[in-house]
């Protein structure tokens, strides 16, 4: 029987510490990672005039190569005051400028150099101990970059470190030491940048949610619009099923002494449409909601387009309406699908062109059956409603069932078009015709 070891609860949050530690600032620390430039799409630079987009996109390293020149040339001029130009002058001058540097390409291992040259740097010059001016300056550049190219943990890290090595040496020096000084100030600048950080993550998994949540949206969307098609077919369908299986009951009587081939084949046919207007309504039941009623009027058709327009004028959208080609009868799922799009059509003018006008023209060409309605664009003093394009997508799942073509998008006057062809074979047509008559 094996001994399960339990630790205790500091040894494990130490563990832990020590775990990230190690990820943090002992893995890859060798690794070349060039920092690139900044997206044009930023809260300042998409406010500059393009002509600087290219530029400022490498802000970040003009500064850091600006901060680098400055501590060199502070350095190269402290050293020369006490000794000519030579080794003490290459350590105390050009070691922490190419530290900063390095943090352009290889940040992680940049800060190791700054903390492993900090006492060399102290011990060649001749200045504040242990950080000579532009020591400080660019190791706190340092501390500063490397944060805002890693996370806030390990901007803590750096910080916890730079004070244990600032207050051995510190111990060491020979008089006043400026750990507090870099204490203070590291503290003060890796606090903002972690919290600069933190606020980029929160906006970026808020638009990560709200990219979620639209997606969402619009799959239940599109899952309801094909609930509510499903639905409108269920009433055209069982019509013409209806149809079939009464006309398939009656043809027998309308023939004199019928063969008995026939009888059983029209009771065939009459079983058939039974089974399938059953079979129907079952799949239906699975996308109808429990509180769902079937509508008592039939679908609308295309003949109903006046009363559609009527309307809408009352709400005071004018409405013109154009119709072409020899009018005749279509397969009533294609005159439902045709009526839909022009009442969600007008629907969208009335809610996002306020006071617009709008056209509706109907083509009866060979082949299938066009649409066009057009707004122009919104006047008066209310304001247009916000939408989410749900509408838009209705349109194209009937258009898409239909293998029709569909475009929609704004016009030059700042209305909107949306422009539908729905086609309709031959055989269908001449099918419908029969039935009807």
């Amino acid at each position: 029987m094996t001994e399960t070891k339990t630790h205790s609860p500091e040894r494990r949050v130490a563990a832990a510490a020590i775990a990230n530690l190690r990820q943090d600032l002992f893995q890859n620390v060798f690794d070349y990672r060039p920092l690139g430039p900044l997206g044009t799409d930023g809260p300042v630079i998409r406010r500059l005039p393009k002509p600087l987009h290219k530029g400022a996109v490498w802000f970040p390293h003009a500064v850091v190569g600006m901060v680098a020149l400055i501590s060199l040339l502070e350095g190269v001029f402290a050293a020369n005051t006490y000794s000519p130009f030579g080794i003490a002058t290459l350590i105390t001058a050009f070691l922490p400028a190419g530290t900063l540097l390095m943090t352009l390409v290889r940040p992680v291992l940049a800060f190791w150099v700054s903390i492993v040259s900090t006492p060399v740097v102290a011990i060649v010059g001749d200045g504040d101990w242990p950080w000579q001016p532009s020591a400080f300056a660019c190791h706190l550049g340092v501390l500063v970059v490397v944060a805002a190219r890693t996370r806030p943990r390990t901007a803590a890290w750096m910080w916890l470190i730079t004070l244990l090595v600032g207050s051995f040496l510190g111990n060491m020096g020979p008089g006043f030491s400026n750990t507090a000084p870099m204490a203070v100030t590291s503290a003060f600048a890796l606090l903002l940048v972690a919290m600069v950080q933190v606020r980029r993550e929160a906006q970026h998994e808020v638009t990560v949610q709200r990219t979620v949540t639209a997606v969402e949206r619009d799959r239940r969307t599109l899952l309801e619009e094909r609930t509510t098609i499903a639905r409108e077919l269920h009433d055209v369908v069982a019509h013409h099923m209806s149809v079939v299986a009464i006309q398939a009951e009656a043809a027998p009587y309308r023939v004199e002494n019928p063969p008995p081939e026939l009888e059983q084949a029209f009771v065939t046919i009459r079983e058939n449409a039974v089974a399938a207007l059953t079979e129907l309504r079952r799949v239906l039941g699975v996308v109808r909601a429990e509180d769902y009623e079937a509508p008592d009027a039939p679908q609308p058709t295309l003949a109903e387009i006046d009363r559609l327009l009527d309307n809408v004028r009352e709400t005071g959208l004018e409405t013109e309406k154009t119709v072409t080609g020899a009018v005749r009868v279509l397969p009533q799922g294609v005159e439902l699908s045709a009526y839909r799009i022009v009442q969600e059509a007008l629907s969208n003018t009335l809610r996002h062109a306020p006071g617009a006008t709008a056209k509706v023209e109907i083509g009866y060409v060979l082949g299938g059956l066009g649409v066009r309605i057009v707004n122009g664009p919104a006047r008066g003093l209310v304001k247009p409603s916000p939408g989410a394009g749900h509408g838009i997508t209705g349109m194209r799942e009937r258009v898409a069932m239909l293998n029709g073509e569909m475009t929609a998008g704004a016009t030059g006057d700042g209305g909107y078009e949306v422009a539908v062809f729905l086609p309709v074979p031959a055989e269908q047509e001449r099918a419908e015709a029969g039935e009807g008559a």
